[in-house]
């Protein structure tokens, strides 16, 4: 079996690594660690409506530099738990929306099969103000995803 476990350093996302490496343990399974970068548009500075001239004070990039080595801390601090308890595992990072990516990386088997069995996501990650207007990335992944993704609290 093979797994896939798409984290990005929240208190639910390690809950999930902790939920698949039992699984894994218990399976003889493979787990591969996956994180989407996506810089993007991060407004800061509270949950107040901006005027149009604050707005520049407020609206930052994050570097795609940043992103990576932020988005690697996180692959590895996961790979270390899945290793600690005895499972095979691989990182990769993916660059695009998690809600895209992931799923295209989930389904992408050289030769038309899905190359992972199952999905692992937590239920809520760091973005949840974001989440709460757009909707929830593990939403996202169980309507799109080619494999059964797994939501754990």
């Amino acid at each position: 079996m093979n797994f896939l476990v798409a984290v990005d350093g929240s208190d639910a996302s390690d809950a999930a690594v902790d939920h698949v490496a039992e699984l894994a343990e218990r399976l003889d399974a493979r787990v591969t660690v996956v994180h989407a970068v996506d810089p993007s548009v991060v407004v800061e500075g509270g949950d107040e409506p901006v005027s149009y001239t604050e707005a520049d004070d407020m609206i930052v990039q994050e570097p795609v530099e940043d992103a990576e080595a932020r988005a690697e801390a996180v692959l590895d601090a996961a790979a270390e738990r899945l290793r600690e308890a005895g499972v095979d595992v691989e990182t990769a990072l993916l660059y695009g929306d998690p809600i895209e990516t992931i799923p295209d990386y989930a389904g992408a088997g050289e030769d038309g099969e899905t190359p992972f069995d199952g999905l692992f996501v937590g239920h809520r990650g760091l973005s949840e103000r974001y989440e709460s207007m757009v909707g929830s990335v593990a939403k996202a992944l169980v309507e799109h995803s080619p494999v059964p993704v797994t939501v754990v609290r």
